[in-house]
Order: C-alpha cells, then structure tokens, then sequence
C-alpha cells in the first residue's frame, strides 16, 4: 500500500523523490524508478549517504522519503537522521519497513524493537505507526504534502488485513477509534493491532463493553484525546510492539499521573531483553509475552 500509494502520489507531485539502501525495489516502487529515473536513487549499503542525500534534496525543494529495513533507515544512520534532518528540520520522511520484531526470522539485526523510543527522543522527529493498509495510504499522503518537518514513519510488512473500515477518520496527530465502548479502553498502533482486537473480542465475549484506539500518531501524541479515553473507562490496557521505556505504555500513564487519574492501566510490550527465538512472527511475539492466552490471563488475574 505504500508503493502504491507513493507511486500516485509522484505521479502528481513532481518534487516527490525516493531514496533506498539496497532494497531492490519491487512493485510499485519498481514502477516509480522506471517512470522517474532521476527521482530514484539507490545507494547499496550506505544508509548514512541515503539519509545525507534525502537531506540535500530537502533544501534544494525536494520532497525525499528514505527507504529500507526499520533498523537500517534509523539506528545506522543516526547521527545523519539526528543532525541532518532533525536538527534543521528538514521534511523528510525516514520509512522504516519492519518495525518491531517483524523480521523475526532474521535475528536482532534486524529487530528494530527499539525504534519508538530511539525516534521520539530526538527533537523535531513526528512518528507514524500505522496499523492497517488504510492508515498508511492516509499517512503516505499526507507525509507526501507536509513541511512541518521530518517523519518517522514505522511500517509492517506486506499483508497486514484491514482493520479500520469502521473507525473514526484519520487526522495526524489525533487518535481514531476503531470501536468505541465503555468499560475497557484498549491503546495499540502498527500491526499488533490485530491482536488488540483480538483481546477485545475475547473481552467483549465476557460481557464487557470495549473501546480500541488507534494511536497512529506517537509523536506529537495526542494527550488530550488519551487523558479523555482513561476518564470515561473503568479499566485500560496498552499493547505495543516497542520496549518498555520510551514507547506508548510509559507515556500513557505519565498521563494518568499528571491528570490525577485512578484509571488501573495494563502494559504489554516487547521485553527488555534480546529473545533468541526462531520462528515465525508471532512465535517471536509470543516469547516476549504478546499473544492472545498471556494478555487475558494476566487481564484476568
């Protein structure tokens, strides 16, 4: 949906431009470097020249998106993302493809679980997490027409189902329901929203009346519309693909702190800790303890 989305987009926007690091583009992404050749740009290996080019573009008008593997776009290149780009607040937007544990099969090199936290500490970085096709042709979009300034938008991989074909519209930097309920309110974003709709599936068949939120937004975060959400529910959880520190979990009740409120908040995150297990992407989730079983045991204990 990226691709696709991105390659509509350049159709229109001439200042559109992208830059990968040996990712061999594929689909739509294929059809943009054949359709616009001097807008396409793979360096190989070089994460740090694709973030320092995508910076060059920027200032003479461009409007460049940096393209590759989660921990390649971000953690390798972190002093250019840092310096380049936030520092003078360039409108960049630095894709990360896997974000998470996505990639589970191919080790913690490649396991940017730590992704959310690194990217919001820098000042002036917006973060992105969409959790559906849906959210991230709109965050696409408008990545493709901002100037406020750099983006870090933090994508599955291909196939994720859609999940928000009922919910509130798409707004950057404000929370969607995606249902709405009174008793618990459950906070997620990115792909593991499946798994909080799961949760509140399962709830919602043990009587209770359930809200799922999507913060799409992690960065500037919506603490009005969340300081909202825990005031009008008796109980809430947060489910993130994101280490304990830095990530949703921490700032969710940071905001039930400062607001006084006496709203019981649940946590579940990756742990912090390198899992060496081999498998599929949920296996990989299940050994840090996001699966379905060990949410609503703990929800029920």
């Amino acid at each position: 949906m990226f691709a696709d989305t991105f390659y509509e987009a350049g159709k229109r926007e001439k200042r559109l431009a992208v830059v990968v690091a040996d990712i061999s583009p594929a689909g739509s992404i294929q059809k943009f470097r054949e359709d616009f050749p001097d807008r396409f740009v793979n360096t190989g290996v070089s994460e740090q020249i694709m973030i320092g080019m995508c910076a060059g573009m920027a200032l003479r008008g461009l409007q460049p998106f940096a393209y590759t593997i989660a921990t390649f776009t971000l953690f390798r290149p972190f002093e250019f993302v840092r310096d380049d780009l936030c520092y003078q607040n360039l409108p960049v937007t630095v894709v990360g493809i896997g974000g998470g544990v996505t990639y589970s099969t191919l080790g913690g090199t490649h396991h940017a679980m730590e992704d959310v936290a690194v990217a919001g500490a820098i000042p002036n970085l917006s973060i992105i997490a969409p959790c559906d096709p849906a959210e991230t042709k709109a965050a696409t979009l408008w990545c493709a027409d901002q100037t406020r300034g750099p983006i870090y938008l933090r994508l599955g991989k291909a196939g994720e189902p859609d999940l928000t074909e009922m919910a509130t519209p798409w707004i950057f930097g404000k929370l969607r329901y995606l249902k709405q309920g009174e008793d618990l309110c459950i906070f997620s974003y990115g792909p593991i929203m499946k798994l909080a709709l799961q949760v509140a599936t399962a709830c919602e068949e043990k009587g209770s009346s359930v809200s799922v939120i999507s913060v799409h937004t992690l960065k500037p975060l919506d603490r009005e519309g969340i300081a909202n959400a825990l005031s009008r529910h008796k109980r809430a959880v947060v489910i993130e693909e994101c280490v304990p520190h830095g990530g949703l979990a921490g700032q969710v009740k940071e905001i039930a702190c400062d607001e006084r409120m006496d709203c019981p908040i649940h946590a579940f995150t990756l742990r912090d800790e390198f899992i060496h297990c081999y498998g599929s992407h949920a296996d990989l989730l299940a050994a840090h303890g996001l699966d379905l079983h060990t949410i609503l045991t703990r929800l029920q204990g």
